[in-house]
């Protein structure tokens, strides 16, 4: 008897997933854990379990007001429920973070541009130059010819990590030296980019700049000179959110959508952060997609961001249907 081949999983829904199941363990287990503790048989959902809940949410960073959402969205619908344990706790949940992920802004589609701009914008620690050098990955996987620019020029390595990644994945960058003008470096990448017939150029923008000038007035002037030179660039405006910051990043999120006309989220490490439940608050609060999820250090560890998959790595369905 030999034994049958076994069906390979498609990749792309299990493997975002498995990821993201992964990055979200801390936070999933913490929530659990206190519902579990909340939720008594036969007493069904009450108060003091929508308490416990509210109490969860918060401490997952999902935000003040989306957990007072969610936490109604619940109470409303369990008493209608058939069931009042726990797993029908965690189903309702469910659908109602779907439902409020899948309600909000979404990023429209590329445009066809013979140069498509992307920079990529926030505070430093947070992942830019990585983030830069995976999405840089993903487009050169995709068959497109990629530019880097390393117009973080104030941060100590910021050039020289960035070159490294340049030289792994074989791709050519456009840098000046540290203390450079990060318009000047944009300026030169732009240029550079039309003439080698590039396709798509990634800017790692500053984080801070030297205390005589200001952060936010430098990306208003480069997203000006980008569109002064590549009709409708930047196209897109990436801001990258370290997910360990939770909301108390999310003030300083807004100056970076205010100044640099971010246009959706990458929020890097999620594989090493209890608050989760920050997606939700971005979603609420800064009205922004979030397009992709950092779950570790590899390139591949980049993934699109999906709603469905996400609500259930959160709260909770242990098995990948």
């Amino acid at each position: 008897m030999t034994d049958e081949p076994v069906p390979a999983e498609k990749p792309g829904r299990r493997g975002f997933f498995a990821k993201v199941r992964r990055g979200l363990f801390m936070t999933h287990t913490e929530i659990l854990e206190k519902l579990e503790g909340a939720v008594k048989k036969g007493l069904g959902i009450d108060e003091s379990v929508l308490e416990t809940l509210e109490e969860a949410l918060l401490s997952a960073d999902v935000g003040a007001e989306t957990a007072a959402a969610l936490t109604d969205a619940v109470r409303a619908r369990a008493g209608s429920s058939e069931r009042t344990d726990l797993a029908a706790l965690r189903a309702i949940l469910v659908e109602e973070v779907e439902k409020l992920l899948t309600s909000a802004p979404r990023e429209g589609g590329r445009p066809d541009v013979p140069l498509f701009v992307t920079f990529l914008v926030g505070v430093n620690g947070s992942g830019k130059t990585t983030t830069t050098a995976k999405l840089a990955a993903r487009e050169k996987a995709a068959g497109r010819s990629v530019l880097l620019a390393a117009a973080d020029t104030f941060r100590a390595g910021a050039i020289e990590q960035l070159q490294t990644w340049a030289d792994r994945l074989e791709l050519p960058l456009v840098r000046h030296k540290e203390g450079a003008d990060p318009s000047a470096v944009l300026f030169d990448a732009l240029s550079s980019a039309r003439a080698r017939g590039i396709q798509s150029l990634l800017v790692d923008t500053a984080g801070r700049l030297h205390t005589r000038k200001n952060l936010m007035e430098e990306l208003s002037k480069m997203r000006r000179i980008a569109g002064r030179e590549v009709p409708g660039a930047p196209h897109e405006t990436l801001l990258v959110l370290d997910a360990t910051t939770g909301v108390n990043g999310l003030a300083q999120a807004r100056k970076f959508v205010e100044a640099a006309g971010a246009t959706g989220v990458v929020l890097t490490k999620l594989d090493g952060s209890a608050r989760g439940g920050i997606v939700l608050a971005i979603y609420r609060e800064l009205k922004l997609p979030v397009l992709s999820v950092g779950v570790g250090e590899a390139l591949d560890d980049l993934v699109p961001f999906d709603p469905a998959e996400y609500a259930r790595a959160l709260l909770g369905d242990d098995a990948a249907n």
